[in-house]
């Protein structure tokens, strides 16, 4: 089964491209797309993803793992679900015990939408914290805590930016307890200064996650400011990294020579300097290792160098 939750509105029985109220879904396999028909109570949807995320001894207050995975622009449902798909199927292959969710947040699937699905997405940004990430954290139990975490791909980033900014902005939502584990950001269309220790703009994101992982591609066109689609905004750090002002709870892992050296496996894919992250297994095996927090940062066995100046790698056997 497959666990989303949507804020897209319905018309005539499907999901459409515009902003709506919260679906709460749970995706039968084989299927191809979310439907409105695979809503459960809002309740109901917790409670099953809640008993999804716990792994561990039942007897020795066993924990539990949430990965909220935020889909970018120009991304269709079935899409978003796919790759949602080949998250979850990756990370357990290597391990993983928890639970994949996805945050679906309405994008056309025209790259030519770029600019009004940005706005969608901030329009609709906020739920994602007070929908998701605190009625997870009003459920936490003594007897089992569940660490939640993110992964935003692409225009995913901006809605997490934007989702954490808004919810503290808001009187009931900010002064409840919330709080993320690990955010990991990949192809994030975001610019590079707002991630700096002293933006405004990131403030909030920093200080609701315990680390913030960037990993980045120069490589990626998609990022590229002479890409025309994207009206020539200022430079991302999907793209070239982290400012040098980042503060220590972010990291930058750059996958640019590892892409580089891999790219003829990914020359099926569209788009493949901006997508290549959900099929490749050396970087779900370090989203992996980043969830578990079993290593230090700069000793995971899928990266190369010292702080400041990690990149991605094949690990060594």
């Amino acid at each position: 089964m497959d666990y989303i939750f949507s804020v897209r509105s319905v018309r005539r029985g499907a999901f459409t491209d515009e902003p709506g109220a919260t679906h709460f879904l749970a995706v039968p396999p084989g299927t191809s797309s979310p439907r409105p028909e695979h809503a459960l109570r809002k309740t109901a949807w917790f409670d099953v993803v809640f008993k999804a995320a716990r792994h561990g001894l039942q007897d020795d207050a066993p924990r539990g793992d949430v990965l909220f995975y935020v889909h970018g622009y120009n991304t269709p449902q079935e899409t978003m679900l796919a790759r949602q798909r080949l998250i979850r199927d990756g990370l357990e292959a290597k391990g993983f015990e928890g639970v994949v969710v996805g945050f679906d947040w309405p994008a056309a699937s025209l790259a030519l939408n770029y600019l009004e699905d940005r706005l969608d997405a901030k329009f609709t940004a906020f739920r994602l914290v007070t929908e998701g990430i605190a009625s997870f954290a009003r459920m936490q139990r003594a007897d089992c805590f569940v660490n939640l975490h993110i992964l935003a791909h692409s225009t995913g980033a901006f809605v997490v930016r934007e989702a954490f900014d808004d919810a503290d902005d808001r009187p009931g939502v900010a002064a409840s307890s919330w709080s993320v584990s690990q955010v990991m950001l990949i192809s994030a269309d975001i610019s590079r200064g707002s991630l700096a220790g002293d933006s405004a703009k990131s403030s909030s994101l920093y200080r609701h996650c315990v680390r913030l992982t960037n990993y980045h591609n120069p490589f990626d066109d998609v990022l590229s400011l002479s890409n025309v689609k994207r009206i020539g905004v200022s430079p991302r750090v999907g793209r070239i990294g982290l400012p040098h002002d980042a503060p220590p709870k972010a990291v930058d892992v750059n996958c640019g020579p590892y892409f580089d050296a891999n790219r003829a496996g990914f020359a099926g894919l569209k788009f493949a300097a901006h997508t290549w992250y959900f099929h490749d297994s050396v970087f779900l095996e370090d989203v992996l290792h980043t969830i578990r927090g079993d290593v230090d940062r700069s000793e995971i066995v899928t990266r190369a160098g010292m702080p400041g100046a990690l990149a991605l790698r094949r690990a060594v056997v």
